[in-house]
């Protein structure tokens, strides 16, 4: 069979051929490839969701005899971006063994560290709860997903009799159960009183399918699902309007937009009450009719079915009652409309907590939601980093997709209370939060550096992102600024940057800089001020054109920044950092130098207004004085370079030597120790200090500041 021979509706059919022919004999490979094939249509299973598995021979490094070995994707995984690294190997035989010593479902979690006493390769990945759901099914090849289509059918309140009317017995049942030991004895038992069946659906919770080969395996799943989507489409608007009809009419995209950049500081100024937040904004048409619809109230509270849904988005989301097109201007008016909504659910989810907690519950999370809807605009997700962030919302567009399905058919049902409780605050699930990475030191920040599609911008930028924080990087220049975003993509992800063309003494541009950053990240609290150029001149030969073009770039465009960047501080309420790049000649006087050395010391004495007029809001304005910055940077275009070594009395070649020279240290200055001294006043360490100064200049004695 070649690709495109089969034809599916609702989800991509992506095998080929002549790549799986190229893997044939090697069931660990295409493995591999099955799954990073499903994992590429969000349909068929959410991002990290889901699990895939093969059973090949393998020779025991013991007694060189051949084994049967089960590889399976290991915890935390994505099957789409599947490697062999991720994956967990263990022997079936020692695996199956374990019933045995199964002392029962009250004894569920030890059993996870037993898993390890049937280890094959010692270098593979820890095995997952989901482990024994597939060694106990004799399959060759497993696929366990989460798909919309068919969690809708499995979160419906007669799902299970669809299932079997749909499916005419083809596909098995097996009740609601967390994933763990007892439910891979349910799935074999359903399988044994079921001889012949395709695939078995799990109640709220997803689907197993199978094959003999990774073929049979990928076309049964797709096939099924195919049905599931199917069946749901011809459905829809049979036994109602679809979430009981519109209720309102949401705004056109430009007002959502607008809409969205004036409150998405204010949340995320709530929702960074324990943690800073970063934010992700959505207005999906599937978000649209949701929360724009007449069973919102009765759907939103119900909170979500998969467990993989649930843990991403919290027990459910904040309706926001607010309207659409609610004015937004007066800040302290809206916070104080809001702040009774979020104090109601922080209750609800530490009441939510004492009610179901057990004895050895882990402590109380973070009470603030995740998912916040507002309806006519769209919808919101907080998290401690944008791909977090992101795929919360990812995830309850997925809950929307179930929700809307299983109200086509039939009723929807959520997880109850305690079942959702015991999985957010399941052990193993703390344990393997408890084993993630600590946060970096930027975590939760969101940068903005003005000309950071190069030179000492760029290096800041790059500082700034291998620290935690994302950024929004931007230049005048948009085909440079294009590179250093591919540049950020390849070496980052693209999750960590986002783009804007911005000149700094263009205030219409830099509210679009400020937009771009909050409807990318959800605000912005730390803002460098890097954007300048050069021009050195004699009095005689500096025209008025020169003096203006350095005012405005060094002087109204520092302070244009920060006057926007300090509105949306000020939303947020959680303090922030602005550090301007000024220079050695703020300080120093020089020959042919007047424009530029006084636009630098007018920068600097700004930056002590801005700090004497800031600390009340805990936003914090700091100096670094860069001198002789070479390497890479723009500002030794436009004849600079040549009028500083006419000043000195040298050649251009032997500027680098003179300003290594004439310092302290000797030593030549790079973009990176710019990058480092921002970060030195951001990090953590110097929380309490603004209003500072500091040189990064080899040491220039003329230069010190007292």
């Amino acid at each position: 069979m070649s690709v495109g021979t089969k034809q599916f509706k609702h989800i991509s059919y992506l095998w080929d051929d002549n790549k799986a022919a190229e893997l044939v004999g090697d069931g660990v490979a295409l493995l591999l490839y099955r799954s990073n094939l499903l994992g590429a249509d969000l349909r068929l299973t959410n991002y990290g969701g889901g699990n895939t598995s093969c059973k090949v021979m393998g020779k025991d490094p013991l007694t060189g005899k051949e084994v049967e070995v089960m590889w399976i994707k290991g915890s935390g995984g994505d099957i789409g971006t599947l490697k062999k690294s991720g994956l967990a190997a263990l022997y079936v035989d020692r695996l199956r063994s374990l019933k045995n010593v199964y002392r029962g479902i009250e004894h569920e979690d030890e059993m996870v560290e037993l898993f390890n006493h049937s280890i094959f390769d010692l270098n593979s990945k820890a095995p997952s709860i989901d482990t024994p759901l597939h060694g106990f099914l004799p399959f060759k090849h497993i696929d366990h997903l989460h798909p919309d289509a068919a969690i809708a059918i499995a979160a419906a309140k007669d799902g299970k009799r669809i299932t079997q009317q749909l499916f005419d017995g083809t596909i098995g049942w097996v009740d609601w159960q967390r994933p763990g030991f007892d439910l891979g004895l349910q799935l074999k038992d359903c399988l044994d009183n079921n001889p012949g069946i395709r695939g078995i659906m799990l109640g709220s919770h997803g689907l197993f399918t199978w094959g003999n080969t990774a073929y049979e395996s990928y076309i049964n799943t797709l096939e099924v699902i195919e049905k599931c989507a199917e069946y749901l489409e011809q459905n829809y608007g049979k036994k109602s309007l679809v979430f009981g009809g519109q209720k309102l009419k949401g705004l056109d995209e430009t007002n959502r937009e607008k809409q969205a950049v004036a409150l998405a500081p204010i949340l995320r100024g709530f929702c960074s009450s324990k943690i800073k937040m970063i934010g992700h904004f959505t207005d999906d048409n599937r978000v649209l009719e949701y929360i724009n619809s007449n069973d919102l109230q009765r759907l939103a509270p119900m909170g979500t079915s998969c467990p993989d849904h649930f843990l991403r988005t919290k027990i459910s989301p904040l309706v926001l009652e607010l309207e659409a097109d609610a004015d937004l201007s007066d800040v302290v008016a809206v916070k104080e409309k809001l702040a009774p909504a979020f104090e109601a659910y922080r209750k609800m989810y530490v009441d939510y907590y004492n009610t179901y907690k057990h004895p050895n519950s882990p402590a109380v999370r973070d009470a603030n939601p995740v998912v916040i809807l507002y309806p006519g605009v769209g919808m919101f997700t907080f998290a401690k980093d944008k791909q977090t962030a992101r795929v919360a919302a990812e995830f309850y567009i997925n809950a929307i997709n179930v929700m809307k399905g299983a109200e086509a058919i039939s009723e929807y049902t959520s997880l109850p209370r305690q079942e959702a409780f015991d999985i957010e605050y399941w052990l193993l699930e703390e344990a393997k939060l408890q084993r993630m990475p600590k946060p970096k030191a930027l975590s939760g920040r969101i940068a903005l550096i003005t000309g950071s599609a190069g030179g000492i911008g760029k290096a800041i930028a790059i500082k700034l992102v291998e620290e935690g924080a994302v950024v929004v990087l931007n230049d005048m220049n948009a085909e440079r600024l294009e590179n250093a975003g591919e540049e950020f993509k390849k070496q980052y992800g693209k999750d960590a940057y986002t783009t804007a063309v911005l000149d700094v003494t263009s205030k219409a541009q830099i509210e679009d800089a400020m937009a771009i950053a909050i409807l990318a990240f959800g605000g912005v609290d730390l803002i460098v001020n890097n954007a300048g150029l050069s021009i050195s001149k004699t009095i005689a030969d500096h025209t008025e054109k020169d003096w203006d073009l350095l005012y405005d770039v060094l002087v109204k465009g520092q302070f244009l920044v920060t006057q926007a960047a300090v509105g949306v501080m000020k939303k947020q309420d959680i303090g922030g950092d602005i550090i301007n790049i000024v220079s050695k000649n703020a300080l120093v006087s020089g020959p042919n130098n007047a424009g530029y050395g006084s636009a630098k010391a007018a920068q600097l004495h700004l930056s002590r207004l801005n700090a004497a007029e800031l600390g009340a809001d805990s936003i914090r304005v700091n100096v670094v004085n860069p001198d002789a910055v070479i390497s890479d940077s723009n500002i030794w275009a436009g004849g600079w370079a040549e009028g500083r070594a006419k000043a000195y009395g040298i050649t251009v070649e032997e500027l680098p030597a003179f300003y290594a020279k004439r310092t302290l240290l000797n030593e030549t200055i790079l973009p990176v120790d710019i990058a480092n001294a921002c970060f030195a006043f951001v990090g953590g360490l110097l929380n309490k200090s603004t209003g500072n100064v500091l040189n990064v200049d080899g040491g220039v004695t003329s230069a010190f500041v007292r």
